[in-house]
């Protein structure tokens, strides 16, 4: 390509792959999601991280939430979405990732988990946990669960 631009093939091999659960407790008036903060930022966002090679994604989405929000629960097997973000690695690149997103019906709330003095851990109701995510996509499928 004489423009230097990427074909599909090659933008879709750059992007990098993380699945993550979408912690949710009750059901109707009730229904709360649990969002953590990141590391280094401190923005909201839900559990997630990258896709282990032979583990299932939602498996890997639920290790996420135990990991880092200390939730004991069930991810569904099929994804309710997807959502896409820049994430700025060393030296200020930015990679483009594919968040595949899992229901995670949690079970459990932990008082001592891997990442709790790395992390804060919170109930939201869905259209107050959209209006605090950064990422559109997120926002969107948060927004969704009220209809679901």
């Amino acid at each position: 390509m004489p423009d230097g631009s990427l074909s599909d093939a090659q933008r879709s091999a750059q992007v990098r792959r993380q699945g993550a659960a979408l912690p949710v407790f009750g059901a109707g008036p009730a229904l709360r999601v649990v969002l953590v903060t990141s590391r280094e930022t401190r923005r909201w966002v839900i559990p997630k991280g990258w896709i282990e090679p032979q583990e299932a994604p939602h498996r890997g989405a639920a290790r996420e939430a135990l990991e880092e929000a200390g939730l004991v629960g069930e991810a569904d097997p099929d994804p309710i979405g997807a959502y896409t973000y820049g994430k700025r690695r060393a030296g200020g690149v930015v990679t483009p990732v594919e968040v595949l997103v899992f229901r995670f019906r949690v079970a459990r709330m932990l008082r001592q988990w891997p990442e709790r003095r790395e992390r804060e851990r919170r109930l939201f109701t869905p259209e107050a946990a959209a209006a605090l995510v950064d990422e559109p996509g997120l926002a969107a499928l948060l927004r969704s669960l009220r209809k679901a």
